[in-house]
């Protein structure tokens, strides 16, 4: 196996497969090596002269900071992020995608209205921070417990519940009545009201917070009914009076909630958000680019997607308005990305924050680069649509939605906004879930898969150990975002994530 992998013939460096020390020879290249490259990292293919920009994927990922000899390892210490005109070519790369014969199924959960879940959960929401131990503790009256046998457990009489689970937060006041940032509150804890893998819900408040369940319930367009109950912690007569009401709330619909059953449904009730944390110099190489042929896929079979991170596509901005189907939707994106640098101009930072210690200690080195390997998740296929977030997502395809990079607030986003999976790419390892939503999590190298195997639902470091292909890969998850919408437990669910990782987008000051 050759020690590098070369991604295109126009780079500027290649990619170590294995650590490489000292005076190795890459026979292919011609060229040895100077010092010692972490697998993951980049070696110089050509002498780099300082200020020249330098290529990766065939796009620019930096400047060099100083001169870079052939051979050397080329990370933070001679490589910085460097801003360059890009150009905005709207729709040429936009190609219709082929439908795919006989369309895909999966086992789906038929709600009542026709929309489709892949879980059924019962559903408990604050409307402040003020109610999250209420919330929670009605959840946990209902939580398994390991002593317990398992026809003794809350649950065991309703084996078609999924759980009851509470999604907190710590916002909903000391914000103003009338500002975005409660707006977007409202829109995420709408969204997640009517999210289809919620077969009831309750909503609690304390009673004198800025986020009256009122006025949520009167932006977000909902109406109190057997499937969505709403009461305040000081109209219940306290703690232990609410979860006591809670309780009984709950009780009184599981046997509506049980009363489902899984049949098959066309792939066009599949909508995945699209995550990657914890990257590394090999995501854009393997799991990424792997899930993106899983996403072509998905949207050959009628699917749809949602990718996001606005600060995490940042330097590759361009390359999905060449997938534009139009230059509204261009042009929406651009908005978005521009508010993110006046947002974070007025915040004293810049768009070039990033990666973080872990991506660098994993081989990336600027943002430039770590957009061109994230955006590698979304596939070929064409952008239909820009969704402000948290916005319901209903067109079918290949859709953006506008999110921070911090994976809870954003994957928090997609949910609300109809997501029901989730797929995770990570290089370093993660830990993540997401109720109500199952998500997948597929490691980028075999070494993380062996080092942490039981938090990952599937190895795609045998691209990189050149063992499978991409294509081969973004078939077999393709086939696991089938078996688990139609029920398959994630990694995740068996640990018991999700509940903690409900995170809203918090915009604005703190009064």
């Amino acid at each position: 196996m050759d020690p590098v992998i070369r991604i295109h013939p126009a780079d500027d460096v290649v990619i170590a497969r294995q650590q490489l020390v000292a005076g190795t020879r890459i026979a292919g290249l011609g060229l040895t090596v100077q010092g010692l490259v972490p697998p993951g990292h980049k070696l110089a293919v050509r002498d780099i002269p300082a200020g020249s920009p330098v290529r990766r994927y065939n796009q620019v990922i930096g400047s060099a900071t100083r001169d870079i000899a052939a051979g050397q390892h080329v990370h933070t210490h001679n490589l910085a992020f460097s801003d360059f005109e890009r150009a905005l070519e709207v729709g040429v790369d936009a190609l219709p995608t082929p439908r795919a014969t006989p369309a895909a199924t999966f086992e789906g959960i038929v709600r009542a209205d026709g929309r489709v879940a892949t879980r059924n959960y019962i559903g408990i929401l604050s409307s402040v921070n003020c109610s999250a131990t209420v919330a929670r503790a009605i959840a946990d009256h209902f939580k398994a417990h390991p002593r317990l046998p398992a026809d003794a457990q809350p649950l065991a009489a309703y084996p078609n519940v999924d759980g009851v689970v509470a999604l907190t937060h710590g916002l909903g006041c000391a914000t103003d009545s009338e500002g975005d940032a409660l707006k977007l509150l409202r829109r995420t804890l709408g969204g997640y009201a009517r999210h289809p893998n919620f077969a009831a819900l309750l909503v609690i408040g304390l009673g004198c917070e800025t986020n009256q369940i009122a006025g949520l319930m009167a932006q977000e367009g909902l109406q109190p009914s057997t499937r969505l109950h709403v009461f305040n912690i000081q109209d219940s007569g306290g703690t232990a009076q609410s979860v006591a009401h809670g309780v009984a709330l709950v009780e009184g619909m599981l046997a509506e909630a049980n009363a489902v059953r899984r049949q098959p449904v066309p792939v066009n009730h599949l909508t995945v958000g699209l995550q990657c944390g914890g990257s590394d110099g090999y995501s854009g190489i393997s799991a990424n680019p792997a899930l993106g042929a899983a996403v072509d896929r998905l949207v050959a079979h009628g699917g749809s997607a949602i990718l996001s991170e606005t600060p995490e596509i940042y330097g590759g901005e361009h390359l999905l308005v060449r997938r534009a189907v139009n230059a509204d939707v261009a042009a929406r994106l651009m908005e978005r990305v521009r508010w993110w640098e006046r947002y974070t101009a007025r915040n004293d930072m810049r768009m070039d924050n990033n990666p973080s210690a872990g991506n660098k200690a994993g081989g990336l080195t600027t943002i430039l680069e770590k957009s061109l390997g994230a955006i590698a998740k979304s596939g070929t296929t064409a952008l239909v649509d820009v969704l402000e977030y948290a916005q319901p997502a209903t067109a079918r395809g290949l859709l953006y939605m506008d999110t921070p990079g911090y994976d809870p607030v954003s994957a928090t986003g997609q949910v609300a906004g109809g997501a029901n999976l989730i797929c995770f790419t990570t290089g370093r390892g993660s830990a993540y879930g997401c109720a109500p939503a199952p998500s997948l999590k597929f490691s980028t190298n075999t070494a993380l898969w062996q080092r942490q195997g039981d938090d990952i639902d599937l190895n795609c470091g045998g691209i990189v150990e050149g063992e499978t292909t991409v294509d081969e890969m973004g078939e077999a998850i393709f086939r696991r975002m089938l078996a688990t919408a139609s029920g398959q437990k994630t990694r995740s669910e068996i640990h018991g994530y999700g509940q903690h990782e409900f995170v809203p987008w918090s915009l604005g000051a703190v009064m």
